[in-house]
């Protein structure tokens, strides 16, 4: 997900996506510990950038309540 969408999220679905991605990527990291080559080597990183992307957010929004 890019950021500007991210944004427009409200904080209830960031925090059911953000849960869901969290999910998939200790799915994704089980295959790989065991040993099975995942569908989709690249989404790993890509749920890690997703993730972060979505901490900046909260980091930039509890900073503005300040």
């Amino acid at each position: 997900m890019k950021y500007s969408e991210i944004q427009k999220l409200s904080v209830a679905d960031r925090d059911k996506k953000v849960n869901e991605l969290k999910v998939d990527l200790l799915k994704l990291k089980g295959q790989v510990t065991t040993g099975t080559i995942p569908k989709s080597p690249g989404q790993i990183k890509q749920i890690k950038r997703t993730l972060a992307r979505f901490k900046t957010l909260e980091t930039a929004e509890s900073k503005n309540k300040k």
